[in-house]
């Protein structure tokens, strides 16, 4: 446990990092865009990693001249994620275990997600998350959406923290760069839907982990 050292806070992004979810999003964009006789661009994940929720709504009726607005969009977004959160989307391996360490620890914990707040409510809701967060922020609510450091700076301050005495927990190379940029440690967590950007996260963060139980203390845990 050697890298959390001198660490007061984590400091989590939600979709692919804290909950395995990113299946869901590529399910529902090639089921919306389809709805308006779009298919869906191999490169679209890329072109709106880290954006914030409107911001990702913008681009989609710009880019696919949807006769929607703005708001209409995120609304169809968030009926159609929210069965699916509920529903369908467990935690990443080891998060609920590395979430309960935290709190042993005394160690605050903080979301940092580009969702809107419906969707990250559903997510904790349904999978009993809540009690471990002090902390939640969307991207929505900040100036800029990641790469920009603007949300994890929010959420720090949120907490009473400074950025060195945090960790940030991020499985894309946007969020990554946020978190570097707001001057915090970083840690890159392994998702399938980013696994070909792999040696770029490895470059970029602090450290790598494949799952949670990596960072526990076999020991004390009993789990590694």
């Amino acid at each position: 446990m050697e890298r959390l050292k001198g660490k007061r806070a984590f400091l989590f992004d939600l979709d692919g990092t804290l909950v395995d979810s990113m299946w869901m999003w590529k399910s529902i964009d090639i089921e919306f865009l389809g709805s308006y006789g779009h298919e869906c661009p191999p490169e679209l994940q890329r072109a709106i990693e880290g954006m914030s929720f409107s911001e990702t709504a913008i681009y989609f009726k710009e880019r696919f001249g949807l006769p929607l607005t703005t708001e209409e969009i995120k609304a169809v977004w968030t009926r159609m994620s929210i069965d699916k959160y509920r529903h369908e989307v467990p935690p990443k391996r080891g998060a609920m275990e590395f979430l309960a360490y935290a709190g042993e620890q005394g160690i605050f914990c903080g979301i940092a997600t580009s969702n809107g707040r419906d969707m990250v409510d559903a997510v904790l809701d349904s999978l009993g998350m809540r009690p471990f967060f002090q902390a939640v922020t969307t991207a929505c609510e900040v100036k800029a959406g990641k790469p920009e450091p603007d949300i994890y700076l929010k959420v720090a301050k949120d907490l009473g923290v400074e950025p060195a005495e945090c960790m940030v927990f991020e499985d894309v190379p946007a969020g990554i760069l946020a978190g570097k940029r707001a001057g915090m440690t970083v840690c890159a967590v392994d998702d399938e839907f980013s696994r070909v950007m792999e040696a770029e996260k490895r470059s970029m963060a602090d450290y790598f982990i494949r799952d949670y139980f990596e960072l526990l203390d076999s020991r004390s845990q009993g789990l590694i």
